[in-house]
């Protein structure tokens, strides 16, 4: 095992004991990240960590990926399908705003693919943290360096976790990893995505590949073409609010009237 892997599962422990939490919540996507995530969360806690699948409209091949994780390290796993849960909701804030007399939205619009699609990571974070309150666990998160630079999560989604433990890892160091841990070979080769349409990739996305982003990250935007590198300035300026807290307004100090 290396050091890495020795220091993270180290860490992990020492954020739950932290917590007086007993261990952890993942949420399974299937993809890479969440892979080693798990895996480096079960080295930490041993049984005391349940991996959760949440599909909502998924690639089928999700799901599949996210059991063949599961199996290979035997990790325990709940599956909540949050497809009614996710169309019920959608349908019933329609129907709200299509009722609302307003003359500053646009009802008969469709609503942005983009706005649909964040309810989704939305919805697993209210099921992760039920799941984690229920057996008085910590979330633990899978968003790394490279997408937390830039703001790719959605906010009080994906980004709303109690740790992250790759959140110093460009992605090309959590393949690494997740080579290390012997996650399936087909899922650390597939094409990055957050699922959130079907066709969608992450670099298909952000406009850039992630060895690009990992270039600016180390070395700086000289390194790359000015257009590519704009783009990824623009980015992390957007996204500065999603890696904040909340600004907190302060009244102004009572002007005195001392006589």
């Amino acid at each position: 095992m290396s050091i890495v892997v020795e220091q993270m599962a180290s860490w992990l422990r020492q954020q739950v004991e932290a917590a007086n939490a007993k261990g952890l919540v993942v949420g399974l996507s299937g993809g890479v990240d969440s892979a080693v995530v798990a895996r480096v969360a079960q080295l930490a806690m041993g049984d005391a960590v349940v991996g959760v699948i949440m599909p909502a409209h998924s690639d089928p091949q999700d799901e599949q990926d996210a059991r063949l994780v599961a199996e290979r390290f035997k990790l325990p796993v709940l599956a909540v399908d949050l497809t009614s849960a996710y169309d019920d909701l959608i349908g019933i804030i329609q129907q709200a705003l299509t009722n609302r007399p307003s003359r500053t939205i646009n009802t008969a619009e469709a609503p942005p693919r983009l706005a649909l699609a964040n309810v989704k990571p939305r919805l697993r974070m209210t099921t992760l943290y039920a799941v984690a309150n229920r057996f008085s666990y910590i979330v633990a998160g899978t968003g790394n360096r490279s997408e937390i630079a830039i703001g790719y999560y959605t906010k009080h989604g994906d980004g709303g976790v109690d740790v992250l433990p790759l959140g110093a890892l460009v992605k090309s160091e959590v393949h690494a990893l997740a080579r290390e841990l012997d996650v399936p070979r087909g899922i650390v080769e597939k094409a990055p995505s957050a699922g959130l349409w079907h066709g969608q990739t992450d670099e298909g996305e952000m406009g850039f590949t992630y060895s690009e982003l990992e270039q600016y990250l180390r070395v700086g935007a000289s390194a790359l073409a000015p257009d590519v590198a704009a783009r990824i300035d623009a980015l992390v300026r957007a996204s500065e609010h999603k890696r904040r807290m909340p600004p907190v307004f302060e009244p102004a100090p009572a002007h005195r009237t001392d006589a």
